[in-house]
C-alpha cells in the first residue's frame, strides 16, 4: 500500500469496495502474472518545473538542426523553405481545431480544402481522382498495394528495389495481412531492370510498385514499365516526388493506376521526420476502393455551391470487411499545408522550382564526381537527388562534414548492402552554388583525409 503515495489505507480501502474489489492486485487479474512488473517503476523522484525546463532546453542544445548546419540530406525528408502563409493559414482556429467533421455538411471551409487540395494532387499526378490524404509516403503505398489486391485478388507484389527502403518495409509488414508476397526486383545502373521485371511478370501478379524517381534519384523509365505490367493484367503503382513533377511527365499519362507519394516538401518542415501527409491519387475504375475520404463538389436546394463528404471507406462509417482502411484520421492538417505551398507557388512557379533543383543537381553532381576518391554510382538523368560512390569509409567522411558544419548526405550502406560505399546527396531551392561549392571542398579533404587514414592503417 505504501506506493500509494498521498492516498491514506481508508482512502484506499473505501474506493475498492466502492468498485466491487478486494485488492489493487485484483484490479489486474486479466494480466497474465508472468508480464507483471511487481514492483514499483524505477523513476527518480519529480523535479520543479524550472529545473525539468532546463534539463529539457540542455537536451535540446544537442540537436543541430537544417537551419544551423549547410544539409544536403534527403532520402524522403527534404529542406524546403516553407512560406510564411502557410503557417499563418495552418494555425487559424478553424483549420487547426476540427478532428474530423462527423456532421461533414455543417464543416463546409474545412470540406472546401480537402476539396482544393484533391483538386491540386490530380492536376499534379495526371490522375482524376484523389482522397483527402494519408498518414504519410509509406502508408500511401501499403493502402495502393491492398487495393491492387481488392482489384484482382491476385497473390504476388514485384517492387523494385529503388523504392524507398521504409515503403518496402511496409509493403513486407502489411502484405502479411492482405495474404500477399512481396518480391524486389533488382536494379541495373540505378533503375529497375526492365528484364528481370519481365522475367518475374505472369497472371498471378496484382501489381508493380516503384519510384519516380527513385531512392537513388534516377529516373524510371516509368511508361516502358507500366506497358509491360498491364500486358500482363498487373495495376502499376508509382511513388512520385511531387516536386519534381513540374518538370518530370505525370505518372497518369504514363499508365499509372495509383500514384501516391510522400508530401512533406509540400509546405512541410522537416520536424524531426514528422507529422507529414501521403497523398493518393487513382484512375476513376478504382475510386471506391480508395482508402480514406473524398469530398465533392455539389449545389444546395437554392443553387448555392457546397460541398460534401462524399465517400468514406474506413470501417467506422461502413461495414469492417468492406473497409479499405483503419487508419481513424486524416492528416488534413498537413495537407492543407499542402495546397496552401501548391497555390503559392502555382503553375509557373512549380515549373521554375523543379528546373532550378535540375540545374543545380546537375552542377553539385559533375562537380562532386570530379573530385579524387569520388565517383558516380549511375549516370542515369536525375532531378533533385544523386548517388556517388566514395574510396572511403562513408561515415567516417560524414563525420568529417559534420564537424565542418556540413550534413554531406545519406549513408547508403544503411538501407542498401550492394551500396556499402554509397552517398546520397539530396538539392532543393535553399542550396545555393555556394553551398554545393563548400560541400566539394569539405567533401574533397574528407574523402582525402580517410584515404590516408586507411593507407596508414593498411602499412
Amino acid at each position: 500500500m505504501s506506493g500509494y503515495t498521498g492516498v491514506t489505507r481508508a482512502d484506499l480501502e473505501h474506493m475498492l469496495a466502492a468498485i466491487g474489489v478486494d485488492s489493487v492486485e485484483e484490479l489486474f487479474d486479466s494480466i497474465p502474472a508472468g508480464v507483471r512488473l511487481r514492483r514499483p517503476i524505477d523513476l527518480p523522484p519529480g523535479q520543479p518545473e524550472q529545473d525539468v525546463y532546463a534539463e529539457l532546453r540542455r537536451l535540446a542544445e544537442r540537436n543541430v538542426s537544417a537551419e544551423e548546419e549547410i544539409t544536403f540530406l534527403g532520402a524522403g525528408m527534404y529542406d524546403h523553405y516553407v512560406p510564411s502563409i502557410v503557417d499563418m493559414l495552418m494555425s487559424r482556429s478553424e483549420f487547426l481545431t476540427p478532428y474530423t467533421p462527423y456532421q461533414p455538411e455543417v464543416s463546409q471551409g474545412g470540406l472546401q480544402v480537402m476539396f482544393e487540395y484533391q483538386t491540386a494532387i490530380s492536376e499534379l499526378t495526371g490522375l482524376p481522382v484523389s482522397n483527402a490524404s494519408v498518414y504519410e509516403g509509406p502508408s500511401a503505398v501499403g493502402a495502393a498495394a491492398y487495393l491492387a489486391k481488392l482489384t484482382n485478388k491476385r497473390p504476388r507484389l514485384l517492387v523494385s528495389r529503388g523504392v524507398h527502403p521504409h515503403s518496402r518495409e511496409t509493403l513486407r509488414t502489411l502484405a502479411v495481412g492482405y495474404g500477399t508476397t512481396v518480391q524486389e526486383i533488382a536494379l541495373d545502373d540505378g533503375v529497375t531492370d526492365r528484364d528481370a521485371l519481365r522475367d518475374e511478370l505472369d497472371d498471378d501478379v496484382g501489381a508493380v510498385v516503384l519510384q519516380q524517381p527513385n531512392f537513388l534519384g534516377a529516373v524510371e523509365d516509368v511508361a516502358s514499365i507500366a506497358t509491360a505490367a498491364h500486358e500482363d493484367g498487373a495495376l502499376v503503382i508509382c511513388s512520385a516526388d511531387p516536386l519534381t513533377l513540374g518538370v518530370l511527365e505525370a505518372p497518369g499519362n504514363q499508365g499509372v493506376d495509383v500514384c501516391v507519394g510522400e508530401g512533406q516538401s509540400l509546405g512541410n518542415r522537416l520536424d524531426f521526420g514528422g507529422p507529414s501527409f501521403g497523398f493518393f491519387a487513382a484512375t476513376d475504375a478504382h475510386l471506391r476502393r480508395m482508402p480514406g475520404r473524398i469530398a465533392g463538389e455539389t449545389t444546395d436546394v437554392d443553387g448555392r455551391r457546397g460541398f460534401v463528404l462524399t465517400l468514406q471507406t474506413r470501417e467506422q462509417h461502413i461495414r469492417r470487411e468492406r473497409a479499405t482502411s483503419n487508419i481513424c484520421t486524416s492528416q488534413a492538417l498537413n495537407a492543407l499545408g499542402g495546397v496552401v505551398y501548391l497555390s503559392w507557388l502555382g503553375r509557373q512557379g512549380i515549373v521554375e522550382i523543379g528546373e532550378l533543383m535540375l540545374q543545380r543537381t546537375h552542377y553539385a553532381r559533375e562537380t562532386l564526381s570530379e573530385l579524387d576518391g569520388v565517383h558516380k554510382l549511375h549516370d542515369r538523368p536525375v532531378v533533385r537527388e544523386f548517388a556517388l560512390r566514395l574510396d572511403a569509409p562513408v561515415q567516417r567522411v560524414l563525420d568529417r562534414c559534420a564537424a565542418a558544419g556540413i550534413n554531406a548526405g545519406y549513408a547508403l550502406g544503411r538501407s542498401y548492402e550492394e551500396y556499402d560505399d554509397g552517398l546520397l546527396v539530396a538539392i532543393t531551392e535553399q542550396r545555393t552554388r555556394a553551398d554545393i561549392d563548400r560541400l566539394a571542398a569539405v567533401l574533397g579533404e574528407a574523402v582525402t583525409a580517410e584515404r590516408r587514414t586507411s593507407a596508414k592503417v593498411a602499412v
